[in-house]
C-alpha cells in the first residue's frame, strides 16, 4: 500500500487496498470514519492507483477530457462500480466550471456524464435524498466537501477551489440541502477532502485580497492567507477556509472532519495539477446513499 505523505497526525482520511479479481490488480482508495460510522452512506475517494489509464493518466484517472481514451475512463468507472456496489449507469457527475450551483439529482440523472449526456451545465455541486444514485465530482488540487445528513437520510457532493471556496460553496451547500429536504446545520456530518495544503498552494495579490475582503478583512483572515516565499507572493490555507465557512454555517466543529493529506505532496498518488505541471488526470469523490 502507498505510504502517504501527511501534514498532520489526524488520521481523519482511512487508506483501503482492494485486490481486483479478474486481473489481481491492486485497486487503493480512501474514506472517511465518520462516513463510515454513520451507516448510511458508500462512499471512497480514488488515487491513481488500480486503473487501466496509461503514461501521464496512469492509472485511474476519470476524465474523458483529458486525451484518455473512452473505454479506458469507462473501465475505470466500473472498477469503482464493484467497489460502491453499483455501474456506471447508477452514477451522476458534475460539470465543473467554478461555479457554486448546485443541482438536486433524482433517478432520471442516472449515468449522466458518465454513460449518458448531461443536460446540464456549470455543476460544482450535487445533492440528492434518493438512494443508489452515486455523486460523483473531480479533483486534482482542488477541495472535495462531503456532507451527510443523517436525520433526513440526504447528501451532497461539492468541488471547491479558491473561486469556489472564496464564494462560499459550504454555505451556499448547507443552504441548498434546507431548501430542499429540510436539513439543520447542528446535525449534518461534514468532510474536507484530500486536496492541495497551505504549504504547496501559492497565490498571487489578486486572489489574496478578494480572500481578506470574503473574510472580513485582512485581520479576521488571519491564517487562510499568509505571506509567501516571495514578494508579492502568499499562501492559500483551503482547508482553513472550508473549515470556517462550514462552521459559520452552523456544522458544529465536532462533525467536520478535515484531510492531513494533500494532492501536490502525494501527487505520484492523487492527481495534482501543480504537482505534475498540468500534466494529469482526474480523481474522483463518490457519495451514494444506501438502500433503505
Amino acid at each position: 500500500m502507498y505510504q502517504i505523505v501527511r501534514t498532520g497526525k489526524s488520521r481523519v482520511v482511512r487508506q483501503h487496498c482492494v485486490t481486483l479479481g479478474e486481473s489481481g490488480q491492486e485497486l487503493e482508495y480512501l474514506t472517511f470514519p465518520s462516513f463510515e460510522a454513520s451507516g448510511l452512506v458508500e462512499h471512497l475517494i480514488t488515487t491513481r492507483l488500480g486503473g487501466v489509464s496509461e503514461g501521464e493518466l496512469a492509472s485511474m484517472n476519470l476524465s474523458f477530457t483529458r486525451g484518455d481514451r473512452e473505454e479506458n475512463v469507462l473501465e475505470n468507472f466500473r472498477r469503482i462500480g464493484r467497489v460502491l456496489g453499483c455501474g456506471p449507469e447508477d452514477m451522476a457527475a458534475s460539470h465543473q466550471t467554478h461555479t457554486v450551483n448546485i443541482r438536486r439529482v433524482t433517478a432520471a440523472d442516472r449515468g449522466k456524464g458518465v454513460v449518458l449526456p448531461r443536460n446540464y451545465e456549470d455543476i460544482d455541486g450535487l445533492m440528492t435524498d434518493e438512494s443508489g444514485i452515486a455523486l460523483v465530482t473531480f479533483y486534482a488540487d482542488c477541495v472535495p466537501l462531503l456532507f451527510l445528513d443523517p436525520v433526513h437520510r440526504a447528501i451532497g457532493l461539492a468541488h471547491s477551489g479558491w473561486r469556489g471556496t472564496v464564494n462560499r460553496m459550504g454555505e451556499r451547500m448547507m443552504e441548498a440541502m434546507a431548501d430542499a429536504f429540510g436539513s439543520r446545520p447542528p446535525e449534518m456530518i461534514a468532510a474536507i477532502g484530500p486536496s492541495i495544503c497551505r504549504d504547496c498552494y501559492e497565490v498571487g495579490l489578486e486572489v489574496a485580497e478578494q480572500f481578506w475582503q470574503g473574510f472580513g478583512g485582512r485581520e479576521r483572515c488571519g491564517g487562510i492567507v499568509t505571506q509567501g516565499k516571495a514578494e508579492g507572493k502568499y499562501q492559500l490555507d483551503l482547508w482553513l477556509a472550508n473549515r470556517r465557512i462550514l462552521e459559520e454555517a452552523g456544522i458544529p466543529a465536532g462533525n467536520i472532519s478535515v484531510t492531513d493529506v494533500c494532492t501536490c505532496h502525494n501527487s505520484a498518488y492523487l492527481f495534482s495539477h501543480r504537482g505534475s505541471g498540468g500534466r494529469r488526470g482526474n480523481l474522483g469523490v463518490f457519495l451514494m446513499l444506501k438502500a433503505v
